[in-house]
């Protein structure tokens, strides 16, 4: 089978095998020494995928990749008719997507089925759930690597991510790396987009977690169905016959569907899939109560969450630096995966107590005395009414929030998440997240639409701040100048929430993209107040 490392070639017929291949007399024994589905990167011995995307089409780009010199081409059913460059081979698939991550697979030597692979899909908590198993697994003796939105990592290896599932050529690539350098379990954030595009071709998970399901990605997906189709693929699709999936229930979201219970009952309905129990692949629901994984007992404080929790492998007691109900949701499901994996207990506990804080989710900064300044990655309606939720049971003062939404995003979500903040806040600060093409303005003029809806009236923000009594919201369409008032202003007991951007180090504007981080602005202004 094939090497991790591009420079050594794999034949053609080892990346087609397990590929549906159309005309398979074209087939030859050529040597591949790297495959890809960007006509840019083509070059001698490559194989060149063309995939249909959603503004471009890779059978427009043959031509470029022969040009680049590639051995072989990938396309779809009937497009090698009138194939006229005869040192080239031409094989055709009904789906390239699929062959894509097949040919992958094949190249590195179907790495996945090396390690213990684990997938986690959900609208929100994918990425605090991945640093959760990280800890239960090394206490459990097992060397996890991760591959999610924060970076792709393990042992000492960080790789930024630019995408949270990364495509096929990459992710097989990264599986390699990890394979041959001891990881044991794979610990993997699957999106709606990598599902719905299918780049996790090629690998066979062995447990699945479904976290959550809320508005999001309706740009791409169009409405909440489609969304939900694409996350059910993880357990359709992609779950081994002998999978074990792990469904988070109680989770509604703004109209009312528990996304969680549907899942369970349509996976359940289905008896082709084989969620039987009986040597096949096995549900675990977690939630509040009534599920095999529930709450028995719960408390919580700014400094973390402590609950006594019911397992099918008997009662559990846990303690995490971790807060809010969204959290104690995310930690079930870590439990639900752990007792899947048949971890004990105490290896479980030990793991919740010791893990690290993903960055960017509720994550604590510096800020002047008397004041909380958390950063959260919260970007979709029910992102945000979670924390603020949270925050506002913890909170002796003010509840503020700053946030935007993102450009060339799902304009849709803008008036609702206002209307969430205006409903839920003592004071909004609108500001600019990644307006990316377009004008901040239209934007902020979207989110305040919705909290217009509210009773929140809209003061000039340092007046609105200086008076403790003051409720409202102001726009600052810099997003530096909102964090430093707001911090500057803000009062002993009030509760500073920075939401959307979490962990990322950038801004894209229509000027270009540029680096920010919403902890070290905070952490900065912190500084000149306190010293």
């Amino acid at each position: 089978m094939g090497k991790t490392n591009s420079l050594e070639a794999v034949s053609l017929k080892t990346l087609t095998e397990e590929m549906e291949i159309v005309n398979p007399e074209m087939l030859q024994d050529k040597a591949i020494r790297s495959i890809t589905a960007d006509s840019r990167l083509a070059g001698p011995g490559s194989l060149f995928v063309a995939i249909p995307g959603l503004t471009v089409d890779g059978h427009d780009y043959l031509d470029a990749a022969v040009k680049k010199g590639c051995a072989a081409v990938l396309v779809g059913k009937g497009r090698c008719r009138g194939w006229k460059h005869k040192k080239v081979v031409c094989l055709e698939t009904v789906d390239t997507a699929q062959g894509l991550g097949l040919a992958a697979a094949n190249f590195h030597g179907h790495p996945a089925r090396r390690m213990l692979m684990i997938g986690i899909t959900g609208t929100n908590g994918k990425t605090t759930t991945t640093y959760l198993l990280e800890s239960i697994i090394r206490r459990s003796g097992g060397n996890p690597g991760v591959i999610g939105t924060v970076n792709y990592r393990y042992n000492t290896v960080e790789i930024p991510a630019p995408f949270t599932t990364p495509e096929p050529e990459k992710l097989h690539g990264i599986l390699a790396e990890m394979a041959n350098n001891g990881v044991t379990h794979v610990i993997m954030e699957t999106s709606s987009h990598a599902l719905e595009q299918k780049r996790v071709a090629g690998i066979r998970f062995d447990v699945a977690l479904f976290t959550n399901l809320s508005r999001d990605h309706l740009d791409f997906h169009g409405d909440m169905g489609s969304y939900f189709a694409s996350k059910k693929r993880l357990f359709t699709e992609y779950l081994k016959q002998k999978g074990k999936a792990i469904v988070i229930c109680e989770d509604h979201d703004e109209t009312g569907v528990d996304w969680g219970r549907r899942l369970l009952s349509e996976l359940r309905a289905d008896k082709a899939l084989g969620y039987t129990g009986k040597n096949g692949r096995t549900l675990l629901d977690c939630g509040f109560s009534g599920t095999a994984v529930a709450v028995r007992e719960a408390r919580e404080s700014l400094g973390g969450t402590f609950a006594n929790l019911t397992t099918p492998a008997g009662e559990l007691q846990v303690s995490s630096g971790l807060v809010g109900d969204f959290n104690l949701k995310n930690i079930l499901g870590a439990v639900g995966v752990g007792v899947a994996l048949q971890i004990p207990g105490e290896t479980i506990a030990a793991g919740l107590a010791h893990a690290q804080a993903a960055p960017g989710r509720l994550e604590k900064v510096q800020a002047p005395a008397g004041v909380s300044v958390f950063v959260d990655f919260a970007h979709s309606p029910d992102a945000l009414a979670n924390v603020l939720q949270t925050m506002r049971r913890l909170t002796t003062g003010r509840l503020i929030v700053i946030f935007g939404c993102g450009g060339d995003r799902d304009r849709g979500k803008r008036p609702v998440m206002g209307k969430v903040a205006g409903s839920m806040a003592d004071v909004v600060v609108l500001t600019s997240d990644n307006p990316r093409s377009e004008k901040p303005a239209d934007i902020l003029r979207g989110i305040e639409a919705g909290i217009k809806e509210t009773a929140l009236p809209r003061q000039r923000l340092e007046a609105l701040l200086r008076q403790e009594a003051m409720h409202g919201y102001d726009i600052v369409p810099s997003r530096r100048e909102a964090i430093r008032e707001t911090i500057r202003h803000a009062r002993p007991g009030d509760v500073v929430l920075l939401c959307g951007k979490g962990h990322e180090t950038y801004q894209i504007t229509p000027e270009g993209r540029f680096f920010f981080d919403d902890r070290l602005e905070a952490a900065a202004q912190a500084a000149v107040i306190n010293w």
